[in-house]
């Protein structure tokens, strides 16, 4: 029965592959307000951190796209206001997991700082330097990380309490094999 309403291989994969990349993102940010100012270990994060951004970026992309290809399973049986709210809540997930990287992108043009995809792919600029722009984008970035860790936070509650207490297979349809 499960087969039937599980997520294809390929969104169960995009989806824990952001995960993944969220979750570097986030750890390699809190680990860098730990170091001192301007750093070689500090310069080496950021670019981590960055290149963690960029690939949710690419992520979040191809799982739309994917999505439009290929379309959810069928929700598993629940009151309307929940479905609903579930898909509130993933579309503004998608939005922040969109905004998120592409503000940080231009935060770092913004503050003078090229990114160079994994020391092999340079991006273009998508803004010029500017101190006034950055000081913006900075506060319009921890404010979309912030309100990432809330979603995320209210989706896995909400994906733990429809297994423990619903008992439905809501969190069983994207869990891996």
């Amino acid at each position: 029965m499960i087969e039937r309403i599980r997520y294809d291989a390929a969104s169960r994969a995009i989806h824990w592959l952001t995960f993944l990349a969220v979750t570097a993102a986030f750890a390699i940010i809190w680990r860098t307000d730990w170091l001192p100012g301007f750093s070689p270990q500090r310069v080496k994060l950021m670019n981590w951190h960055k290149w963690a951004g960029v690939t949710v970026l690419l992520l979040t992309v191809v799982r739309i796209g994917w999505r439009l290809y290929k379309p959810a399973p069928p929700p598993v049986a629940m009151p309307a206001w929940q479905r609903i709210s579930s898909k509130a809540l993933h579309g503004l997930l998608y939005l922040a997991l969109l905004a998120q990287p592409l503000v940080g992108w231009m935060l770092s043009n913004a503050s003078g700082y090229p990114i160079v995809w994994f020391r092999v792919l340079p991006l273009p600029n998508l803004v010029s330097k500017d101190k006034a722009l950055a000081q913006t984008l900075a506060g319009a970035h921890e404010l979309i990380g912030t309100a990432i860790l809330v979603l995320l936070a209210v989706h896995v509650l909400a994906a733990l309490k429809h297994h423990f207490v619903d008992k439905d297979d809501t969190l069983r349809r994207m869990l891996p094999h």
